[in-house]
Order: C-alpha cells, then structure tokens, then sequence
C-alpha cells in the first residue's frame, strides 16, 4: 500500500503544496500566492495569516487535484523563505507582520552584533557567518531599539515556515538550518549561541528550542485538520529553511557538485559532510538538514526577482503581446533575448535591487543599467537582466569553487524553466549544468525527502536523493560565446566598486 507525503513552502511570492508517493513521485502540486508589503525604502514585510490562508487553500488543491486515503499520509514537512521575523506573544499571537529576508533595515544593529561580538573576527569564532541584515539577528534588536512595546510583548520568536507548523501542530519551535540563518546559533555544535545572544543585551527565552530537519515536531491537532481538511494525528517534520533545503531536493548533500537556485534570490551551494571554517565570512556556513551535515552557499538576494522587476516595470509591451497571442509573457521574453548575441551589445545591469549579501554584504547597493544608448532595445535590457543575474552567481561560484573544484552545475528554482537562463549559465559557469527530475518543485520537494526520512520511508538523505535523476537533457558550454561573456564579466565586477562610493551615500 502506498504512503503519501505533503511538502510545503512558504516562499516570498507564495506557498508552494506538493503530494507525492513514497516512490518520490510528484502526483498534485498547487501554488497560492499573497501580497508583501513595502512600507517605507528598505523595507520588506508580510502578514503572517498571509501564509496560513495560503497554505490551506495549498493543502485543499493538491487534495482535490489528487484524492487519496488521508490516513495514507505518512508525514508532512516544510520549506520556507529564511530570516523572516515572527513575534509572538504569550499566547503564540502575532504581534507585528513578519520583517523579511530582503528588509534591509537592519544594518546599525548588525554592526552593533558584530561590534559586541569582538569585531568580525570575534563573531566568526561564534557562528562562522557574519551578520547579515538579512538575518533574524539584527531584527530582533531593530524590534527592541524601535518598537520597544512590541519587544517586550514577545514571548518566542520563530521564522515564517516555523510559524506554519506551529499552526500545524500547536507547538514551537525551529530546525537548526534555519537557526543558522538568525546569526545567533554555534553551527560547528548545532546550538544556539548563549554567550553572543547574551552579550548582545538579549535573553535566552525569547529563543525557541531546536531539532533536526528530519525530527517529529509534532502531529497536525483538530483545529489544523478542520482548517486544511487533513486528519488529526499525521506526524509533521521539522523541515529547513529554503536556502538549504532546496539544494537537498536537488540531491545536493555531499562535496562535489554545485547547487545553483534561480529562485527570487539566487544561492549557490555545495553539501559538506564536515564542518568546515568560513574565512572571512564571505560565504555562509549552515547546518544541513540532517545531523552530522553542513551546507556552504551564497546567497545574492535579487535573482528571478530582478526578471519579475523588469517585466512588472519595464515589459509592458511585451505583456501587451503575450496576451494577445495567448503567451506566457517570460516565455515570450526569453524567445526575444534569445536572438540578442551573448553580452547583450554592451548593455550590463548589476541586480542590487534590494541590496546584496555575497560576495558584498552591501544593503546601500543599488541596481545599475550600465551602457544604455539610444539604439538600445527592450530585448537587450531583457537580456542584460538575465547576463547580470548570472554574473552575479558567477562570483559566488568562484568563491565556492576556491577549494574544491566542481565538475558540474545543478540548476533549479523558476529560472530553470528558461531554456535560455540554462545555456547561458553554462557558457557564464564554463561548466556542465543539468536539472534533475523535481527539481522545478523548489524547498517543497526537499521538505518532501526530509518527511520521508522522518516517516521511515528513507533511512537517510543520501537514501532519499535516490529517487532523483538527472533529466536527459543538458547545457555545456558553447565555445564560441565564451570570448564575449569573459569580456563582459570583467566589466561588469567593476560595476560595484566603480559606484560604491555613490551607494554609501544613502
């Protein structure tokens, strides 16, 4: 008799809900999207009952679209965007809309960490990663400095795909990938940092308690059950922040291979299976999500959501078109910037939309057009878009790729729909990329594999990724545009630096 696993992901733009078989086998997927709010520059926030309301209309689709005995579900786990703050108050109330991953408001209470910490080098001894203003760290203190009433209502914090299983199964609590990300968790131990969190004039109770990816965190409770239309009593498993359990479901989990995610940020990543130092902080050092793993990435926080921009912004036109010939506007643009040569005829953009993290912890950068004319056309921009996203990427792979050479390339996340984003981050890259079957499903189907190992399906991960195969096509560098990228990506590292000082005059 077959079993069934339910994979959720509460992401920027929506919650992704998948079924699958115990075979691996995706048989119903469904995502429901919700608002995010900008309420000053800087700024990124969501309401928490967002997620809720999307996960449910989630769970009711992929039911729907699929039937099966609910008493087949063999467990149920998480994905979800990393960072975000969730307040909670005594009665595990929300008490503010969750700041976000992409909030860039933090960056004096970063530096102020950092500072209580002994400086950059004090806070790696710590945890290994800087702190970033992404991270959960710095909005903990912001809450404190700036919304003092608020801080001294919070009982707990937790994360948002955290908040999403505690409304599963009524309890608190988070897995140690997404610890990692807060900036205040030992990653080399697995446990939260006392002697940083104390010294940066904070209190252990506000911390929640930890567990694996792959442990129970509980089971869904009646009210869960009445509200999805699931049953009372399926176990539900930790799960992992995105960053990290995204690269799972692409099987990445030892040395060896990149991890490249087009998602709205963009990660490179490669599974360690020791702990390893992280000089200098330019990359992020996490626990995986199984004990005895590690996973180093980096992270660039504006990927496909640079392409969103653009044709929210700039694509009218071209959706104008789409429309009218029953198209799918991304894939109309990508049939356009396909016939642009490589390179973009000069035309570079540098993605700092919402500023950066790797390779330059910069929330002042701004987003650059560099090379515009008055012959320059929709398609080259459309293109450029895409060029600067992946040169972006291309840096973070050069830094990953200083140890251990990788021979091949895993993409997945939205931009591996794109058959132009893959040939070109081949020629970008120089190196073979493929997909791998599932690998369209995102965080979802790593929470998947994480359920199963929980539920006993699989013994482990490295059992788990089993079920995953490398999809019978793949891109390898073509040759003849290798010449205009290289010339291309050595402009565009000026980029940066050339307007540094420019951005530092926020």
């Amino acid at each position: 008799m077959s079993k069934y696993l339910i994979g959720l992901d509460v992401g920027t733009s929506g919650a992704k809900c998948l079924l699958c078989d115990d075979k691996g086998k995706v048989l119903a997927s469904s995502t429901q999207e919700y608002p995010l709010y900008t309420p000053r520059h800087g700024w990124a926030e969501q309401d928490p009952e967002d997620w809720w309301e999307g996960v449910k209309r989630g769970i009711k689709a992929i039911l729907s679209k699929h039937p099966v005995d609910l008493k087949d579900i063999a467990g149920i786990s998480f994905s979800g965007q990393m960072h975000g703050l969730v307040a909670l108050d005594e009665a595990y109330r929300v008490i503010r809309p969750s700041i976000l991953w992409c909030d860039q408001r933090t960056q004096k209470q970063c530096d102020e960490i950092t500072e209580k910490a002994g400086g950059l080098e004090g806070l790696l001894a710590y945890t290994n990663n800087r702190m970033l203003t992404g991270y959960t760290g710095g909005k903990i203190l912001w809450l404190k400095e700036e919304e003092p009433d608020n801080f001294k209502k919070m009982k707990v914090f937790v994360c948002p795909k955290d908040y999403i299983r505690f409304k599963f199964t009524g309890k608190i609590g988070m897995d140690m990938s997404e610890a990692s990300g807060t900036g205040f968790f030992d990653t080399k131990n697995r446990k939260w940092c006392k002697e940083l969190i104390l010294k940066a004039g904070l209190n252990m109770d506000i911390f929640p308690p930890c567990m694996e990816s792959v442990d129970k965190a509980g089971v869904v409770t009646k009210e869960a059950a009445e509200e999805t239309g699931l049953i009372e009593g399926i176990d539900v498993y930790a799960g992992g922040g995105d960053a990290v359990i995204q690269t799972t479901g692409t099987g990445l989990v030892k040395p060896g291979v990149l991890g490249v995610v087009i998602g709205t940020s963009g990660n490179v990543a490669m599974g360690m299976d020791k702990y390893s130092l992280n000089p200098e902080g330019k990359l992020q050092m996490f626990c995986n999500n199984e004990k005895d793993l590690w996973h180093c990435f980096g992270c660039t926080l504006t990927a496909g959501g640079a392409l969103s921009w653009y044709v929210k912004t700039l694509a009218g036109e071209d959706k104008a078109e789409a429309d009218r010939e029953g198209k799918n506007v991304y894939a109309l643009i990508d049939e356009k910037a396909s016939k642009v040569p490589a390179g973009s005829n000069g035309v570079l953009f540098a993605p700092y939309l919402t500023g950066e993290r790797c390779p330059y912890p910069d929330p002042n950068a701004k987003g650059i057009f560099y090379g515009l004319s008055l012959g320059t056309t929709r398609d080259e921009m459309a293109r450029a878009v895409m060029e600067g996203v992946t040169f972006s990427l291309k840096q973070v792979v050069e830094l990953m790729s200083a140890s251990i050479k990788p021979e091949k390339v895993y993409l997945s996340g939205g931009g591996a729909s794109s058959e132009l984003w893959k040939q070109m981050a081949a020629d970008i890259f120089e190196l073979p990329v493929y997909t791998m079957s599932a690998a369209k499903e995102g965080g979802a189907y790593g929470a998947v594999l994480v359920a199963g190992v929980g539920a006993g399906i699989w013994k482990d991960l490295g059992e788990a990724i089993e079920v995953l195969s490398e999809d019978e096509k793949f891109y390898t560098p073509n040759p003849a545009v290798i010449p205009a990228y290289r010339k291309a990506y050595e402009k565009y590292k000026l980029l940066y630096h050339a307007n540094k000082q420019i951005f530092d005059m926020e």
